[in-house]
């Protein structure tokens, strides 16, 4: 069979990426697998050198890190398929996704990281390893799709699983880059995803979904900021919408626009983190109804149409697992965005992303100020 193109496919070790992999090959492509080992305090060497490729290894999955197992069942699935695998090392490329998760929640900001990752790391230097090797094409194993639109310009649209749908965290990708990318398991149900691995025998069919940050181990996201900083101090007051102070917290980074539990103080009824001021240190809380917002500013904006062409009125997400709205959005200068819900929204949260939709295309976004 005529290979198609030579495509680089980002492996995690779940089962998404994995049947990407059988995808691309049924479709003739020539697949290079590579898995990008990045684990937090991870022992591998990093990359030296200023703008130098991530150093290109075999991988020994003997090497430990915080996604040593994952590394293994990437590399059993490739072995199983007959396909070259890689590990990058991009320790110090991640370092700079550290900070910013570090940076952002001392800020009393939510940040994304999985979101910078897919702009920085995912999109960003795998397509820079991808040129080193020859390679047209980066896949990942997404729920997203890409198509070409009217104009033959290629269309980002959201995955045919709406259960499952990842275009909001690609929203930051370069529009450039789109032409490059594939994303093969768009146009499938997460049942059919697994279906397919249980046919092909992979280890993964049944693997579970990755529900937390990769590089927060302990899964606690205060004590990790606390132990990736200097000595800045963050505690202060638990205030109520009124100015009533009702306690006292370690520091803001414990908290988030929305967070009902672990608030550390019992008030009778359940109350909610309404506001955080990094300023005075002091988190707000009040009650459901107090997290309404009629609009939003963001900035950082990064458009995958043409900015003229993104609609007065269309549909905008807040958060990842929300769902999207009707609204008003308003382009202004300096890559900002104003966005007026036809109704109140709760739980807007600073740091996180607003991305704009058009029906099922991915029109772009930024990141709520």
């Amino acid at each position: 069979m005529e290979v198609m193109a030579r495509v680089v496919l980002a492996m995690s070790g779940g089962v998404d990426s994995s049947v990407a992999a059988h995808l691309l090959l049924e479709q003739g492509h020539e697949v290079i697998g590579v898995f990008m080992r990045h684990g937090h305090q991870s022992p591998v060497a990093c990359a030296v050198g200023t703008g130098e490729l991530p150093v290109v290894s075999r991988l020994d999955h003997k090497q430990g890190c915080c996604t040593a197992e994952d590394a293994a069942d990437a590399r059993r699935v490739a072995d199983k398929l007959s396909i070259p695998f890689y590990a990058l090392n991009l320790d110090r490329e991640f370092g700079r996704i550290i900070d910013y998760f570090v940076e952002e929640y001392t800020a009393g900001r939510t940040p994304n990281p999985c979101v910078q990752c897919n702009n920085w790391i995912k999109f960003g230097k795998l397509f820079d390893y991808a040129d080193s090797v020859g390679a047209e094409f980066v896949a990942t194993g997404h729920y997203a799709r890409l198509e070409q639109d009217a104009a033959g310009q290629t269309a980002l649209l959201r995955g045919r699983d709406s259960g499952k749908d990842q275009s909001y965290v690609l929203f930051g990708i370069q529009k450039k880059l789109l032409p490059r990318m594939m994303l093969p398991v768009g146009d499938y149900e997460k049942v059919a995803i697994r279906q397919i691995a249980g046919g092909l025998g992979m280890n993964v069919a049944e693997k579970k979904d990755s529900q937390e940050i990769c590089f927060v181990t302990s899964g606690r996201y205060d004590e990790f900021v606390r132990g990736n900083r200097d000595e800045t101090d963050t505690s202060g007051e638990l205030v109520m919408t009124d100015g009533t102070v009702v306690g006292e917290h370690p520091g803001i980074e414990g908290f988030t626009i929305g967070q009902r539990k672990k608030l550390g103080v019992a008030l009778g009824s359940p109350k909610f983190v309404v506001r955080i001021d990094r300023e005075t240190c002091q988190v707000t809380l009040g009650d459901r109804e107090d997290l309404e917002r009629n609009e939003l500013t963001a900035d950082g904006t990064n458009w995958l149409v043409d900015p003229a062409e993104v609609p007065a009125h269309c549909e905008v997400q807040i958060r990842y697992n929300a769902a999207s709205v009707p609204a008003r959005v308003e382009l202004l200068p300096d890559n900002r965005l104003h966005v007026q819900f036809d109704q109140p929204q709760r739980g807007v949260a600073p740091g996180q992303a607003v991305v704009c939709y058009d029906g099922p295309r991915t029109l772009g976004g930024g990141w709520i100020e």
